[in-house]
């Protein structure tokens, strides 16, 4: 297949996220293919019990390039036209997939050894892929991160802390209030506290940003609500220690807010000659950690159709990808 026809079959098996098994076999099969006549060795790495990464190398791995299989919902196949392949998972992340295979085949044919493929489950969501790679080095001294930057490296990437929000209060009819305590509005008065929460800046990252993603509660128009419930998600560009207190203390009494998830914000190294860039997504990184080596991030694509319904990637930026992943590994190769 052409990384054309790669994305495509990878965009068009759904593998939202806790139901990548279906994509992490596929892959697995047509990496082995590519693996087996080359040298190369390819493994299930189980993450829980039907998911699990998929790592292919070709001899010691001093660099890996890593993307995720996982995509958000809600799923929909793939088409193309003369400049863009669409569908879901087009530029996030199964076009850069494609790109990095197409890269290896090309390092292949120059006999280039001494690097390997990682992708990984559930970075849309906790990162587990990641963190079981973590505890399953392989010796790589360099990890190529692939995510959606049209092309430029990434100076860093801000950091993500994650909420869950709970209120509980007493049910009544809604024409005797008195007689209830409404979960409903000590949910809204908290979150208006946490909205005023100021949020640090950084001359690189630029500013954090606070997120209510989902709000659920209540029973009826007529019944005073028992329970209501948030996510909150906070992109961070500092330490996340001061913010951490004022949503305790915007919490306290009233409801429980309760850590879900936190990834730092990191900076990265540059590679001379490619074009440089500063991104506000989380990815895998912070999650692996040092086992996989020092981190760089770039991938085709652009962000800003990722999670849409018009998600898509660029043709041109897909065989622009392919060179500069091969220049890269050659590079920290040498």
């Amino acid at each position: 297949m052409n990384i054309f026809e790669l994305t495509r079959a990878l965009v068009d098996i759904e593998s939202i996220t806790n139901n990548e098994g279906e994509v992490g076999a596929w892959l697995f099969d047509h990496l082995s293919g590519v693996a087996g006549p080359t040298g190369g060795t390819v493994e299930r790495m189980d993450v829980e019990f039907g998911r699990f990464n998929v790592f292919a190398s070709w001899g010691e791995p001093q660099v890996t390039l890593t993307s995720h299989l996982d995509v958000v919902p809600p799923f929909f196949p793939s088409h193309e036209d003369d400049g863009y392949i669409y569908g879901r998972g087009a530029c996030d992340a199964k076009g850069i997939i494609a790109a990095m295979i197409g890269a290896a085949e090309k390092l292949l044919a120059k006999g280039r050894r001494g690097f390997g493929l990682l992708f990984v489950v559930g970075e849309e969501r906790n990162s587990a892929g990641a963190f079981t790679a973590a505890r399953n080095g392989r010796g790589s001294r360099y990890l190529i991160n692939g995510e959606p930057t049209e092309n430029q490296l990434a100076l860093g990437s801000k950091g993500a802390l994650r909420y869950e929000v709970v209120a509980r209060g007493r049910m009544a009819h809604s024409a005797y209030p008195e007689l209830g305590d409404s979960a409903i509005e000590k949910l809204l008065d908290v979150l208006e506290k946490i909205r005023r929460i100021p949020m640090p800046q950084d001359p690189v990252l630029g500013g954090g940003s606070l997120n209510i993603g989902t709000i659920s509660g209540g029973r009826a128009p007529n019944v005073i609500p028992d329970k209501a419930r948030a996510e909150i998600m906070i992109r961070l560009v500092a330490d996340a220690g001061p913010i951490r207190a004022a949503i305790q203390e915007a919490a306290a009494g009233r409801v429980e807010a309760s850590e879900v998830m936190s990834i730092p914000a990191i900076r990265l190294n540059s590679i001379p000659d490619l074009p440089t860039t500063v991104v506000s997504f989380t990815t895998d990184i912070p999650a692996f950690g040092p086992a996989w080596g020092e981190p760089f991030l770039i991938g085709p694509g652009s962000i800003l159709v990722a999670h849409t319904l018009d998600e898509k990637v660029s043709k041109r930026q897909l065989a622009e990808a392919v060179d500069i992943y091969c220049t890269m590994v050659e590079r920290l190769l040498a």
